[in-house]
This record gives structure tokens, sequence and C-alpha cells, in this order.
């Protein structure tokens, strides 16, 4: 069993991140796992948790089965999240090598036992870093964790991988950009730059990991809006 509503939105920080959250529709029926403690950049109705112990993020998919009305959870950020794992619980541990074991573990856990079986939209947002691949030498884009993970790669759990972008109006075409799901504001226009969600790998970025399901985004659906809204509906629409 999976999740056909989960997504990646992975992005350098101040690309966008956070503010594409401002558009769900009927924002009380959100669940917002906060575990960077930040106030988000917009007010905000929310059912907002502070997460300070990983595991509250287990209880908390487990209690929204039992929420009707809640329709989305948001967890902000997965980095973060496993930062937390580390800093609590295998740092201070006086067996370092069994708590890296248990710290892979439990982003497996949760991909398997509690987001596959969860009847809600799941939204993760990441925070991505340029690596050197040396085997390559190439150098990617990628959500970086520690440990056996990091040969994994978190985007594997996601079919969805979305990535944030801060991009000058004159790279964004009628051959990129040009669907009903991308518009630019008089602002926009005025400070020649957006931001956009990044659906496709171009030949310029090759190297990240961004990923979708075959056929759910055009050449012209490249880029769009950073409006989760618009994503979800599309998710919705393509597993319909």
């Amino acid at each position: 069993m999976s999740n056909d509503h989960l997504i990646l939105i992975a992005g350098q920080s101040a690309s966008g991140k956070s503010a594409s959250l401002r558009g769900i529709k009927n924002p009380e029926g959100v669940l917002y796992l906060n575990a960077e403690a930040k106030r988000l950049p917009f007010p905000s109705k929310f059912r907002e948790f502070i997460i300070t112990d990983p595991m509250q993020v287990y209880q908390a998919f487990d209690e929204a089965e039992k929420m009707p009305d809640v329709h989305t959870i948001i967890i902000d950020s997965l980095t973060f999240l496993m930062d937390m794992y580390e800093s609590i619980k295998v740092l201070p541990s006086t067996n370092s090598m069994q708590m890296w074991g248990q710290y892979a573990q439990f982003l497996k856990v949760l991909m398997s036992q509690k987001v596959a079986v969860s009847t809600k939209n799941v939204i993760f947002l990441a925070h991505t870093m340029n690596v050197l691949n040396e085997a390559d030498m190439v150098t990617e884009t990628l959500v970086k964790v520690k440990g056996s993970l990091m040969a994994v790669g978190v985007e594997s759990f996601f079919t969805t991988v979305l990535a944030t972008k801060k991009m000058a109006l004159g790279k964004l075409t009628d051959k990129n950009a040009k669907s009903d799901m991308y518009t630019v504001s008089e602002e926009e226009e005025a400070l020649q730059f957006k931001y956009v969600f990044q659906t496709r790998l171009t030949k310029e970025t090759v190297n990240e990991r961004i990923r979708s399901p075959m056929g759910m985004w055009s050449p012209e659906e490249t880029f769009i809006d950073n409006d989760l809204q618009g994503v979800i509906n599309r998710l919705h629409e393509y597993y319909k």
C-alpha cells in the first residue's frame, strides 16, 4: 500500500518552501508539524504542533486518522526532524552505532508504517544542499541526511519531488512556463523574478532529484506557481 498524495518540496533556504503553503484550501484541516520552531511567513489557520521529540510525529499520524476534518499533514521540515533525532537520540547515547541504525529505521518506519497507510495528503518540506559526487565528479543537489540514509537518498521514498526556485523572469519562457498554473503578478513583473516550483528535469538541472509520475506535467509546466494547492489538485486528478 502507498499514499498517492505524498509530496516532497525541496529547496534551498529562502526559496519559497514555506510560502508555498499559503494557498491551501480549508487551512483549518491542515495538521502542521513544526520541527523548526519558526513562524510561517504568512498568517495561518493551520492546526500547528511544535515537534520537540521526533517520536511525536508517529503519534501525530495516528491521531490524524481519528480526525476526519484533517485533510493534510505537513512536516516542516524533514531536514530539521532528522537533525533533531541525531541531537536528542544519537549523540547522547553510549552506543552510537546502534543509535545510528535506529536513526535510519526511524525514517523507514515513518514512511512505510505511518505515511504509506495515511488517508491524508502528506507534504514534507526539506532543505537541499550541493554535494560533490566523487565517483562521477559532479555536484548533486539533494536533501542531505546522515548515515545509511544518505546512500539510499531521502528522495527515493517519494514519487513526487518538486524543487522550489527563485528565478529571473527572463528564464521563464513560453516553452517551460506557460499554463494555467503559471501567473506573473505586477510585483513580480517589477522585480523581474518569481518564486516557482520546478516539476521536471531540464538539461541545466540533471543532477537534481526532481521527479513526478510519468505524464503528470507537460514541458510547458516545467515551472509553475509555488502554490501547493495546485499540486495537490493535480495529484488527485492524476490518481483519480
